[in-house]
């Protein structure tokens, strides 16, 4: 494990095609009634550009801050997110695929620390981000709210 080293900082992908129109899905992540659904709990408002907002997981007591850096209506999101001065930047591609079909690709990077710290993040990162993208096709094609964010660390286990 001594020669164990990053020569490039990770950059997590998550990507899944979803069988809905790109403004769908891009409005499930812009619009905290839909994102609720089937990501976190609670948000202070809808993403728009230059705005900040906090998105809140009840049933895990955490927050993070929102900074929205770009939006592209139903092609793209760009934010920065995270707590404690150690915000990651967020990317979410939304790409038309034959009969309103979308590719969601959603990118992390920026992950801060050592290089187990480094690795530990952008591990969470593509988990967390792989559930969201089947809680959203679940919510979007088949309108069930999947829980998947919920019950990946119920309480007592």
């Amino acid at each position: 494990m001594d020669t164990l080293q990053l020569t490039a900082p990770p950059v997590v992908k998550a990507a899944m095609l979803i069988r809905q129109p790109p403004a769908k899905c891009f409005a499930a992540f812009v619009d905290p009634n839909v994102t609720t659904r089937f990501w976190f709990t609670k948000s202070s408002g809808p993403l728009e550009a230059g705005k900040r907002v906090t998105w809140t997981w009840e049933m895990y007591n955490h927050s993070v801050e929102v900074v929205v850096k770009e939006i592209d209506p139903n092609r793209r999101i760009l934010i920065e997110w995270g707590n404690y001065g150690e915000m990651t930047e967020v990317e979410w591609i939304f790409t038309p695929y034959e009969n309103d079909k979308t590719y969601v690709i959603i990118k992390n990077s920026g992950f801060k620390g050592n290089g187990d710290k480094v690795v530990k993040d952008a591990l969470d990162s593509q988990g967390g981000f792989t559930w969201v993208l089947a809680g959203l096709k679940a919510l979007l094609e088949h309108d069930i709210e999947l829980k998947a964010i919920e019950d990946a660390f119920p309480k007592g286990l």
